[in-house]
């Protein structure tokens, strides 16, 4: 994997975050913002770093788009309406910060812990990314890849730690960025993720061989003891 390539992927992905936050907000005095997107970048560029070796066939799968062949077209919907969600998320928490306040905002503490957890979030999302080297970005056959069942480090844990990360990162961004409201509004792209997961499961259970053992062994899929 090119070093050009992976310094592009870290930039789109911070520029994922900051096109959508900087852009409603009409304002570039947003040092909230600014530090989120500072984290971001340094979390990007280790999470490349790590994987950079030994990992290229998954950032391949991984620079791919939303929409493959092979894809069942309940994920096609579900993904696209996730990412409908979650950039919708994005844009929401700029105009309730500089426009509607719609709630309070977070008092120091709370919005200091959603940083805390944004960053395990990620932390939790790069270690399953590290571990899987199937964790393509859609539910897809991977046959010709030799896709086996992956239970070691975190999926040893629950079976979609990916999934899992996701929930503190989101929620942990909306208290960071001070929108009590956004915080309320993820609940949406985390209800897809739900929903996905049942398409994702249901479809390995049919596909991958081991699967279906494997959710015998690892009960839960996101929370330990909870779901």
């Amino acid at each position: 994997m090119s070093i050009s390539r992976l310094i592009l992927a870290v930039l789109y992905t911070v520029a994922s975050f900051g096109v959508p936050l900087f852009l409603p907000a009409w304002t570039l005095d947003w040092p909230r913002a600014w530090i989120f997107l500072g984290i971001t970048l340094l979390a990007s560029v280790l999470t490349m770093w790590t994987l950079s070796e030994g990992h290229e066939e998954l950032l391949r799968e991984r620079f791919k788009g939303p929409i493959q062949k092979g894809q069942p077209m309940s994920d096609r919907m579900v993904l696209l309406a996730f990412v409908a969600a979650f950039y919708g998320l994005l844009i929401f928490i700029p105009l309730d910060v500089f426009r509607f306040h719609l709630l309070r905002k977070p008092g120091r503490v709370v919005s200091t812990l959603g940083l805390v957890l944004f960053v395990a979030g990620w932390w939790i999302t790069a270690l399953a990314l590290r571990e899987n080297a199937f964790a393509a970005p859609v539910v897809k056959d991977q046959k010709e890849r030799h896709q086996v069942v992956v239970d070691t480090g975190v999926y040893s844990v629950v079976r979609h730690p990916m999934y899992a990360g996701f929930i503190p990162l989101t929620v942990g961004m909306t208290l960071w960025l001070e929108s009590y409201a956004a915080a309320l509004l993820a609940s949406v792209p985390i209800l897809l993720i739900a929903v996905r997961i049942r398409i994702e499961e249901r479809f390995l259970r049919q596909k991958l061989v081991g699967y279906d053992a494997h959710t015998r062994r690892v009960r839960y899929r996101l929370l330990p003891y909870i779901f």
